[in-house]
């Protein structure tokens, strides 16, 4: 699979992910608590960039996100 997920901070178990709408290997995740909140201080510069475009285009560019259990990298 081809996605450009971040790394996971500190006890982080669940992931926050915006699949493709295209291309089933592509997809956006990010650390986030159950609830599906995504702590954006913890974020780099580069994956808040990509949270926020992954935010902006959904229902043009990617699915609706899901909570997901954190997948190990």
């Amino acid at each position: 699979m081809n996605s450009d997920s971040m790394p996971l901070n500190t006890g982080a178990r669940f992931e926050l992910r915006f699949q493709s709408l295209f291309d089933e290997g592509r997809a956006y995740a990010f650390p986030c608590d159950a609830a599906g909140c995504v702590d954006m201080d913890s974020l780099s510069e580069r994956a808040r960039s990509n949270y926020l475009y992954a935010r902006t285009v959904v229902g043009r560019e990617f699915r609706m996100p899901a909570v997901q259990p954190a997948s190990l990298h």
